[in-house]
């Protein structure tokens, strides 16, 4: 049950915006930088202001750079470490046991 109302959804001085409602836009600068998968991004940026060395990819995540046929490597992801692995980085053989008999005499009663 239309009510034949042309401006339904409409408020009260919106219109068409342009250039004379809003003011002059700044100046641009559109840049093109590629991550490592080959994607290229566009960003835009103010002509006045300071461009970044690299950007990060929208669609991989891969920081990216302004030189095509050498853009940046992609992050080295350290694998995940067990409470064991970090354990081992700090303590020798020798070292763990040492501890086990120190803990074992503690347990036995020596000490």
């Amino acid at each position: 049950m239309a009510s034949g109302n042309a401006i339904r959804g409409s408020r009260v001085g919106a219109g068409p915006m342009g250039e004379a409602e809003r003011g002059e836009s700044a100046p641009r600068l559109r840049l093109s930088f590629w991550c490592a998968n080959g994607h290229e991004t566009q960003p835009s940026f103010a002509s006045d202001a300071q461009v970044p060395e690299t950007w990060d990819c929208p669609r991989c995540g891969f920081p990216a750079g302004q030189d095509r046929d050498d853009p940046p490597a992609p992050p080295r992801t350290e694998p995940y470490k067990t409470h064991l692995a970090y354990v081992r980085e700090r303590r020798s053989d020798a070292d763990g046991e040492a501890i086990l008999a120190e803990a074992l005499a503690k347990l036995r009663g020596e000490i």
